[in-house]
């Protein structure tokens, strides 16, 4: 149990903490109310009182897988086997009929026994309802109950007393399961949502830099290649005609295509170019509006060391780039580190996150962080093939495996400073 906590990430643990939260309500109020009920029900019926008890116990037994069910339906939308909760409601049913004629036979010794045999008796059914009904048939189903209840308990002991017990009984428990259960379930889901909002936005970012990518390729190319349609269309029309100037326009046709190719290379060269400080901004920039607490630790970045060549400054960017990509889209991180050093003529950039399942850790040998899970065999993803063929070109290396601690990840960069100006 305490591996599968470690080794399970930030939203999972919420899950589960919520879980084990729920799974201990029915108890927690079972324990409560049998003492004082059963100092408020002494009487000469002790099977009665021991039914209403074993009841109440198998009751909230029951609840356990309810509310498993009830989570994994209102989470997840799994459907529920409709058998489980019609034991339950017979058992309910059965235990208000015997909490009806335990007050009918027994003297009550102590005011409120009535709503407490109510809640101790409907509050391992309402537990999982509140996830399993809408909350406008809960509400339909509690006032029935509660109508019922009041005029059966108007039936066996006159008065105003019993029947607002019994009304306030079903009403704090239809309260209380609903800001308790239901509201906790609905905090979850929420935070799946933020969770896969977060998702969408990096894919959407991914799709928005193609869009621009393949605009800028349209706007470069689409007028060249329309000039050299026409232009050639031209010199086949010369040439058929035998005319000379069928010359001169091949050779145009033969510089735009020059041209076409080498404003194609800008745009590329601009697209592929990065710079290590621009990457860093960013970086702190993108990871701290995702709640990530980002620390960048780079003395180039605050004025205190020399200043890197431009072919270590770009390469350094992108595996900043493809980090800070990875750790939003594969880890559920709560904190990143970059480290920028120069030692012996070698600038070293570290990059370490945590949020990285220790299962997917050993299963792919890489961690969630940096595109585990995406890749080969190895269980490396493209990102790092290319970082990695990328730095080889400048003669660095690139590694990558779990870091120090338990659920974390570290990227290291090194590349030589000499060779690379």
């Amino acid at each position: 149990m305490i591996r599968r906590w470690r080794g399970a990430a930030r939203l999972k643990r919420v899950e589960l903490f919520t879980r084990w939260m729920l799974y201990t309500l029915p108890w927690f109020y079972q324990l409560s109310m049998c003492a004082p009920l059963a100092v408020g029900l002494r009487g000469t019926a002790p099977a009665l009182q021991w039914s209403l008890l074993v009841l109440s116990t198998v009751q909230s037994a029951l609840a356990l897988p309810l509310l498993r069910r009830g989570l994994d339906h209102y989470l997840h939308g799994r459907p529920v086997d409709r058998r489980l909760p019609g034991l339950a409601t017979v058992l309910a049913a059965a235990g208000l009929g015997v909490g009806l004629v335990l007050q009918a036979t027994v003297e009550l010794h102590q005011p409120g026994a009535a709503a407490r045999t109510v809640t101790l008796t409907l509050l391992p059914l309402a537990t999982p309802y509140a996830l399993l009904l809408p909350m406008r048939t809960f509400a339909a189903v509690h006032t029935g109950i509660a109508v019922a209840l009041a005029v059966a308990e108007a039936v066996i002991r006159p008065g105003v007393a019993a029947p607002l017990g019994a009304v306030l009984g079903v009403a704090g428990t239809g309260a209380l399961c609903l800001f308790t259960v239901r509201c906790s379930g609905w905090m979850v889901q929420v935070m799946y949502e933020v969770d896969a909002n977060r998702e969408v936005q990096a894919r959407l970012a991914v799709a928005e830099e193609r869009l621009r990518f393949g605009r800028d390729l349209h706007d470069v190319m689409g007028r060249n290649l329309a000039v050299i349609a026409l232009k050639s269309e031209l010199a086949v029309q010369l040439a058929r005609r035998e005319r000379p100037e069928a010359v001169d326009q091949m050779v145009e046709v033969q510089r735009i295509a020059h041209e076409t190719q080498m404003e194609v290379r800008g745009v590329v060269r601009g697209y592929r170019e990065a710079d290590l400080q621009v990457e860093l901004a960013g970086a702190r920039s993108v990871l701290r509006a995702a709640r990530v607490d980002c620390r960048v630790d780079c003395p180039s970045e605050d004025g205190g060391g020399a200043p890197l060549p431009e072919a270590v400054r770009s390469a350094l960017g992108w595996v900043v780039r493809e980090g800070t990509t990875n750790v939003l889209r594969h880890a559920d991180a709560g904190w990143c580190a970059v480290r920028v050093r120069v030692r012996a003529g070698t600038a070293v950039l570290e990059m370490e996150n945590d949020g990285v399942p220790t299962d997917m850790e050993t299963r792919t040998g890489t961690g969630a962080g940096t595109g585990a899970g995406a890749g080969t065999g190895s269980g490396e993803g493209s990102g790092l093939k290319g970082l990695r063929e990328r730095l080889a070109a400048l003669g660095g290396t690139l590694e990558s495996g779990p870091g120090d601690g338990v659920g974390t990840y570290r990227l290291r960069a090194e590349l030589p400073l000499e060779g690379t100006a």
